[in-house]
């Protein structure tokens, strides 16, 4: 009868543990795994139905990933090619290695753990030793053994699997930002090629109103050989070419500037790049710039996919700081054999072996447990906001560029109607001075006036090409989920 009570008994805590078990791993909770909710994006960028509409180059195709051929400039071209060398990609493929190899080894503690050992020693006791009393021989004898060790961490409470999680969620992450990473530099390579061929533009303008002034100082100083004009004529026009020549050698400081700092963004010694970047016009705009739906922004910025991946590792991490309240069971054995002659090692009678469970339960540990969590909670929030911050970082840089695409072109439309009424304005000016009846400080302001007029609109031409830049940087142009298997260093190991 009490036998069969026992046996009774063992079956019903074999149903109940089981059941215990999930209830108690049931108590492992997690806040909600989704991101924080932003809003949708159409209420953010509400002034973007607007721009469209009024610029016939937008359109809501998908964006581009090589968003810089719209420019349809070879170099530009060669150049994005090009930026595999730049040394901060480099750098963060070593850290998705790095990545990697922490979810190795998170990924490795839930699996059990066999090692073998092997070992000689000889030993012998003292004769003065209370072993020797009792009569146990003071003579060296030798040990030889050899076996294998096992042992498994039950993950009942999921820490394993939780630490397994924040491990892959950061790998993502890390892969996210070498994403973003790489947006970020092919958009700075572009930003660098347009600012030069801007500078270079300036520079052939600032040559033209050169020949111009020079030509003007020989009118002058003719007419002052003549007895027409004064000193003053040729004194304003010496002058005047002076300042013309004095922008030109900063111009030039500033055209070798930028030819530095592509080098630089490509991983190239400086100068490498000059014979390459040779004088040539800006490239002209692109005559149609797909924006893609705005909804889709979050999916086409890593950035942002980089912040959720941080997200999730900071949640797994909460999980697996909870899961440190409850005990951990771990399965340990060892099979091997032990002999003090090294032929008795195969022996059957040499066996040994040991198999069984161990548990730790934490019990008192100063409040560390208590802190580990309210770090990793605090960490969650953290993650969160940054979140946040991201997208709504996105919204803006989208508004902005969008914002500075137009108005960029208004004012184009103004200049250039600018410049015609300057060039009229100076031809006038000439003539009139040629035919006695203006004042020469009539003809160098309507010279300077032309000058300015002509170096606003080729900052304008630059800072249109620069919005299309920011515009698809802020897009995530330069990266696509699509190509991830493709795009992303390492992908397919």
């Amino acid at each position: 009868m009490n036998r069969t009570a026992a046996c009774g008994a063992q079956r019903l805590a074999a149903r109940l543990v089981p059941v215990l078990l999930s209830l108690l791993a049931g108590c492992v909770s997690l806040p909600s795994a989704r991101p924080p909710s932003m809003g949708p994006a159409e209420a953010a960028l509400g002034s973007r139905a607007a721009i469209v509409a009024t610029q016939p180059a937008l359109s809501d195709a998908p964006v581009p990933v090589q968003w810089w051929r719209l420019f349809n400039d070879s170099t530009l071209l060669a150049l994005e090619e090009e930026v595999a060398g730049n040394l901060d990609l480099q750098a963060g493929v070593l850290r998705i290695e790095e990545s990697r190899a922490q979810l190795g080894l998170a990924s490795a503690a839930r699996h059990p753990h066999l090692s073998a050992d092997a070992g000689y020693s000889r030993s012998g006791i003292s004769r003065n030793s209370g072993m020797y009393q009792l009569g146990q021989p003071p003579e060296g004898t030798s040990t030889w053994s050899l076996g294998l060790q096992a042992d498994w961490e039950v993950d009942f409470w999921g820490r394993l699997r939780y630490l397994d999680e924040s491990a892959q969620a950061s790998l993502d992450a890390a892969y996210y930002g070498w994403d973003a990473l790489q947006v970020s530099v092919s958009a700075e390579v572009a930003r660098g090629y347009l600012l030069l061929r801007g500078v270079q533009a300036q520079a052939a303008l600032v040559e033209d109103n050169l020949r111009i002034a020079e030509e003007l100082l020989g009118m002058a100083e003719s007419r002052e050989r003549n007895g027409v004009a004064s000193r003053f004529d040729a004194a304003s026009a010496r002058a005047d070419v002076a300042v013309v020549e004095a922008r030109l050698v900063q111009l030039q400081h500033q055209r070798d500037a930028s030819m530095n700092a592509l080098a630089l963004l490509l991983g190239k010694l400086p100068r490498e790049l000059d014979g390459r970047l040779v004088a040539a016009g800006l490239p002209p705009m692109p005559e149609r710039l797909p924006l893609g739906i705005p909804s889709e922004i979050a999916r086409q910025r890593p950035d942002i996919l980089q912040a959720e991946a941080r997200l999730r590792a900071a949640l797994a991490d909460i999980g697996a700081a909870k899961a440190d309240f409850y005990p951990r069971i771990s399965l340990t054995g060892s099979l091997g054999a032990q002999a003090f002659r090294l032929s008795d090692l195969g022996s059957w009678d040499s066996r040994r072996f040991s198999i069984g469970p161990t548990l730790y339960l934490p019990i008192f540990d100063g409040g560390r447990l208590k802190s580990n969590l309210a770090l990793s909670e605090a960490r969650h929030r953290l993650a969160g906001i940054a979140y946040r911050q991201t997208v709504l970082r996105a919204w803006h840089e989208v508004d902005d560029a969008l914002g500075a695409y137009a108005s960029e072109l208004k004012r184009h439309q103004r200049l250039q109607s600018a410049l015609e009424q300057n060039r009229m304005a100076l031809a006038v000016a000439q003539r009139s001075y040629q035919e006695g009846s203006a004042d020469f400080t009539v003809v160098l302001v309507a010279r300077r006036t032309l000058l300015n007029n002509q170096s606003e609109l080729a900052d304008c031409a630059t800072a249109s090409a620069l919005a299309v830049v920011s515009l698809y940087r802020a897009l995530g142009g330069g990266w696509s989920a699509q190509l991830q298997e493709t795009a992303t260093p390492g992908a397919s190991s």
